[in-house]
């Protein structure tokens, strides 16, 4: 019996939105309100993809930040994560059209980010994308973020769906490991152009046939 896709599941961070180091950025100028900094290196290999309670509990732990300094951070990042967003978050052209497309084609249209929910609203809203999208996933919605499979799992419940019946779209390690923990079929990019409709319409017709 050959798969039937019924739901294409995003990633947002590096996948709909180019905003992987306004992040990086927004963490840091927090940071340094009290001397501390993550460096690129551990940035790329430790922290990327995390959400924020996470790296700062791992800094809590490497350069013994007080826990009780974590809620005051965790709102300036927020806060500069949104100046950012406002400056910097703008629609583009090939994310428009793959959506578009699939929702005219009938495909269910979830965000599943680590990301909490008023960063993933506000992006999908200067991007434009708000409209073709169906569910929103945060990890507000979750107990587990990624790498755990959680955020997938529960998007493809809601959708009343099987994970055979639907596609993730993720670039960032963490994310395609809860991709393929979810049971669902990953499509992996590498940079926000290779998420367009020619490639996860190709990606789909792979699945089908698998």
């Amino acid at each position: 019996m050959r798969n039937k896709i019924k739901a294409v599941l995003f990633d947002m961070d590096g996948v709909l939105i180019d905003a992987k180091d306004w992040h990086y950025e927004a963490l840091n100028k927090a940071l340094k309100l009290f001397g501390i900094e993550i460096n690129r290196y551990d940035h790329l290999t430790t922290f990327d993809g995390l959400p924020t309670k996470v790296k700062l509990d791992l800094l809590s732990k490497r350069f013994y930040l007080p826990e009780g300094l974590h809620s005051f951070i965790n709102e300036m990042k927020q806060s500069y994560t949104a100046e950012l967003v406002y400056q910097r978050c703008h629609p583009m052209f090939h994310h428009e059209y793959a959506l578009s497309r699939l929702k005219r084609e009938g495909y269910k249209i979830a965000v599943c980010s680590n990301s909490i929910r008023n960063t993933i609203e506000l992006m999908m809203d200067r991007a434009g994308l708000s409209s073709y999208i169906d569910l929103i996933i945060s990890n507000e919605d979750v107990s587990r973020a990624k790498p755990d499979p959680e955020m997938y799992n529960t998007a493809i419940r809601k959708f009343s769906l099987e994970p055979c019946e639907c596609l993730v779209v993720e670039d960032n390690p963490n994310g395609i490991k809860a991709g393929k923990a979810s049971g669902a079929f990953v499509l992996e990019v590498a940079t926000v152009y290779d998420v367009n409709y020619e490639n996860i319409s190709k990606k789909i017709g792979d699945c089908e046939n698998d």
